[in-house]
Parts: structure tokens; C-alpha cells; sequence
């Protein structure tokens, strides 16, 4: 069965303090992006890698690749004026299959849970990684006051999030609305169940400086 990963990276450098979009930080010398790119390469070579940017970032991620001589292949598409835009653009490039949707900020998603996921997907249509919350967590009310909430009822949602191809295209297949915070959302607004399987805590989102310092422990430590 085909196998595609869509890999979003629209993110800028405003939370990290940085003129330069954060997927093109360095991690050890190297753009984050080019790690998750060789993450999901080293988890299975065979996977079709759609990479979206925005428009005006395209030339310089090309310009990237020559410098730190990245020959992972994949294909670059224009992304939109939202997440889920830009996944819809890249959904025109995939055929049937199964599809892993990743953010380009998560390097160190391990090849063992983008194997899995692929695994689960085959059989559930729709599953998404995620951990068990850590911390304790409370919710805001209508008059600015509080209550507790049972984190073990909680989960903290990563990606990859994997779909049969065909069910993530017809789900796609409307109006993008506000609450499409990611493809499961999208998923189960079109009607069909969504499945956890286990993430691991070390495939942190990397979007503050804090999140790059963490990296860079992560990252020598490997």
C-alpha cells in the first residue's frame, strides 16, 4: 500500500523571537525541517514526502537544501492561508493509500511511532499519536473563575495524525471552519471516528525558545 506524508511547515519566527520562520532554525548546525524530513526517510525510504511552504519561502528552502546537501526527495507545494488550506493543497497530490499529515517543527518523531502509525492505519482509517497529560489542568468559566478538570480523561494531541487517503480527501472536501485546529478535527466533522495510539513525549513541537533549548538536549542526546 502507498504510503504518503504531507509535512506542514507555515510557521514564522514571531513566537521565537526570530525574523527567520522557525522550521529553518538550526538544530546542530542543521534546519529543523531537514530532520523531520530525514525522520520519516529513515523510517521507510519508500514514503512520498509533500512538503508545503508558503509561496514566498519556496526559493529559499531550494537554496537550503543545495547548502546542507539534503537529497531526501520530495515534492514542495504552495500552502494556504491556514493549516488546514494547506493541507487541502497538498491532498491534490496524493492518490489512494495511506497518509501521515506531520508537523514540520516535530524532528524527533520516532521511526517506531511513524511505523505504527501506518500500521493502525491501515485497519482504523483515522488514528492520531498522542501522551498522557503530565501536569494538572483547569477550566475557565463564563465569569473568569476555575475548576479542575481529570487529567486522566485528557490526552495531549501530536502528530503524526494517519488516514486512509481516501476518507482524509472526501473529509477535505468542504468549507475550511474555525474549529479545524487539525486533521482530526476535520476528520470527525465529516463524520467518521478517530483512534489514539500512544506518541512519545520526546516528539515536542518545537515553536519558543525554550522548545530549541529542549531540542538541542534531545538532539545530543540521540
Amino acid at each position: 500500500m502507498k504510503k504518503y506524508a504531507i509535512i506542514v511547515a507555515g510557521g514564522t519566527g514571531k513566537r521565537m523571537g526570530e525574523s527567520l520562520p522557525k522550521q529553518f532554525l538550526k538544530l546542530g548546525g542543521t534546519p529543523i525541517l531537514i530532520h523531520t524530513l530525514q525522520a520519516f526517510y529513515t523510517a521507510d525510504p519508500e514514503i512520498e514526502i509533500i512538503l508545503t511552504l508558503p509561496q514566498e519561502e519556496i526559493q529559499f528552502w531550494d537554496e537550503l537544501n543545495i547548502w546542507h546537501q539534503n537529497y531526501i526527495e520530495h515534492q514542495v507545494v504552495a500552502g494556504g492561508e491556514t493549516r488546514f488550506h494547506s493541507v487541502k493543497n497538498a491532498l491534490q497530490f496524493v492518490e489512494s493509500g495511506l497518509v501521515a499529515v506531520h508537523d514540520g517543527v516535530r524532528p524527533f518523531v520516532s521511526a517506531a511511532t511513524i511505523k505504527q502509525s501506518y500500521e493502525q492505519a491501515k485497519e482504523k482509517k483515522a488514528v492520531v499519536t498522542a501522551v498522557l497529560m503530565k501536569d494538572s489542568v483547569r477550566q475557565i468559566d463564563e465569569k473568569g473563575g476555575s475548576k479542575n478538570i481529570d487529567r486522566s480523561s485528557l490526552r495531549m494531541i501530536q502528530t503524526p495524525q494517519t488516514f486512509d487517503a481516501k476518507l482524509l480527501k472526501a473529509a477535505y472536501n468542504t468549507e475550511f471552519k474555525s474549529f479545524f485546529t487539525d486533521d482530526a478535527s476535520v476528520v470527525e466533522s465529516y463524520g467518521h471516528s478517530v483512534t489514539l495510539i500512544e506518541g512519545q513525549y520526546q516528539n515536542i513541537k518545537i515553536t519558543t525558545p525554550e522548545d530549541l533549548l529542549i531540542a538541542e538536549a534531545l538532539l545530543e542526546a540521540k
